[in-house]
């Protein structure tokens, strides 16, 4: 693939918790985006946000996006380490820049010191909702100086905001959504930095997009509000703004905006859930975007090769867990059975399957089971039963074993099995259903209780060969027992 430096995408999340599906999305199409050009993609931490800003949400997002397999060419490597050339990654960090940039519209009389409080700015939005849902009148737009001073001499200090137009309109090229406009009446003045001396989420995006050669912004669609501010912004600092796209929203089952009501509340909960990353990619990929076939699975490299921003779309997406699910399940019978038990070592170790006990060798039972799994966490409770004692299923104990003449059965198949050669899973087919014949049985009145009796369930993997693989001495023990106690 062609390298194409001038495409410069970012990812620019705010450390004040996880990194939520919304977020992951982003990531990705913005990834994507960078790879399928040969550009650049950037990891860039928003964290203005000096009381909710955190090192363990730096971290847990910084986990995420590496577990999903984004490798972002610069940004954090960690909370110490850093790649790229553009400065710090960090915004905290970049505050002189910030601070220059302010100056700059000050003197340009493009901005202006507010000394409002929170209470007299809620009262003035208050105020033109009333009058008709124009935009709040800021009373410090048109301070004389003399007023400014008086308020610095009571100790007030000011935030800065942005002076916005009063006529006329505002408009947005979206790449996915095509032409937006916003009337230049109804946009408040922007607070681009805070009483504190530190910027504002809307201000500090604007410069490091600019100071990192940012070519597009790929962004979910409540930034889009924001974004005629921002090109104002761009605008009044004599630089030509990046290229916008604002992807659609995400929607939970029920058709309201998806939050953690609707299961799991961050990228590393699937994870701990037993997701595959590449599962994960996959769907995240299609929540929004399609090809023309609208082929559902793709390796990570074919969505590198089919992404483009042609193919969002502007109608809310919906997230269906049933359908991650299925498609976690896609990918992991895909896999090897050595490669499931090593996906699955995490759920294995805390199940006390690793290191590996007395019992069938994992990658059998992996094999034997592929099919059934749709979580990695399915492995060790697929295959518990292989390697403890019997703990049998209401439906199993009460339904099946219960039933009449079922002790007589199990009695009749310690018999058969307890000297049988070979153990084999045809070998035992052919024994059993003999035993079935000879006793003027049906095979169901046979094979439930079998398998109830020695895995405590109902369903599970193919009898025959689960019997071989448990061998005879399991088989013949687990019969005993179950006839014992019914008896």
């Amino acid at each position: 693939m062609n390298q194409n430096p001038a495409i410069r995408t970012r990812f620019a999340p705010s450390p004040t918790g996880y990194l939520h599906i919304g977020g992951a999305r982003t990531t990705l199409y913005n990834w994507l985006f960078a790879r399928r050009h040969g550009g650049v993609f950037v990891l860039r931490i928003e964290d203005t946000d000096e009381v909710r800003s955190t090192e363990a949400s730096v971290t847990a997002i910084l986990d995420s996006i590496n577990w999903l397999g984004l490798d972002w060419d610069e940004g954090p490597l960690d909370l110490e380490r850093e790649k790229g050339g553009s400065g710090s990654y960090y915004q905290m960090k970049r505050l002189p820049l910030y601070q220059e940039h302010v100056r700059r519209l000050l003197d340009a009389g493009r901005a202006y010191p507010c000394y409002c409080t929170k209470e007299e700015t809620d009262a003035a939005r208050k105020s033109a909702i009333a009058n008709g849902g124009t935009r709040p009148e800021d009373p410090c737009r048109r301070l004389t100086q003399a007023k400014r001073r008086e308020h610095e001499a009571a100790g007030r200090k000011p935030a800065v905001r942005f002076i916005m137009p009063d006529e006329g309109e505002t408009v947005v090229e979206d790449l996915i959504r095509g032409r937006v406009r916003f009337e230049n009446r109804l946009q408040p003045d922007l607070v681009i930095q805070k009483t504190t001396g530190g910027p504002t989420y809307n201000f500090a995006c604007v410069i490091d997009d600019h100071a990192m050669n940012i070519s597009h912004v790929i962004r979910g669609d409540e930034h889009l509000s924001n974004t005629p501010a921002q090109m104002r912004i761009y605008e009044a600092l004599g630089w030509l703004p990046p290229k916008f796209a604002h992807l659609s929203m995400i929607l939970g089952p029920d058709g309201t905006k998806l939050s953690k009501r609707h299961g799991a509340t961050s990228v590393l909960d699937y994870r701990d859930r037993g997701f595959l990353p590449e599962a994960l990619v996959n769907y995240l990929a299609l929540l929004g975007w399609s090809t023309s076939d609208s082929r559902q699975l793709f390796r990570p490299d074919e969505l590198v090769a089919a992404f483009d921003l042609s193919g969002c779309q502007k109608n809310p997406a919906t997230f269906d867990p049933v359908k991650l699910e299925w498609m976690n399940g896609e990918y992991l019978r895909g896999l090897a059975p050595a490669e499931i038990v090593s996906r699955a070592r995490t759920f294995l170790e805390a199940a006390g399957f690793v290191p590996q006990p007395p019992g069938p060798p994992l990658e059998r039972l992996a094999a034997m089971e592929r099919e059934k799994f749709k979580l990695l966490k399915d492995v060790p409770e697929r295959l518990a039963f292989f390697y403890r004692d019997v703990e049998f299923s209401e439906q199993a104990w009460g339904k099946v074993l219960a039933a009449p003449g079922v002790k007589d059965v199990l009695l009749g198949l310690v018999e058969l099995l307890d000297r049988f050669e070979p153990f084999s899973d045809k070998a035992l087919e052919a024994a059993i259903r003999g035993f079935c014949a000879s006793r003027g049985l049906k095979p169901g009145q046979v094979f439930h209780p079998l398998r109830a009796a020695v895995s405590g369930r109902t369903e599970g993997p193919t009898l025959f060969l689960m019997l071989e693989l448990m061998g005879r001495d399991m088989v013949v023990g687990r019969l005993r027992a179950a006839a014992a106690r019914l008896g």
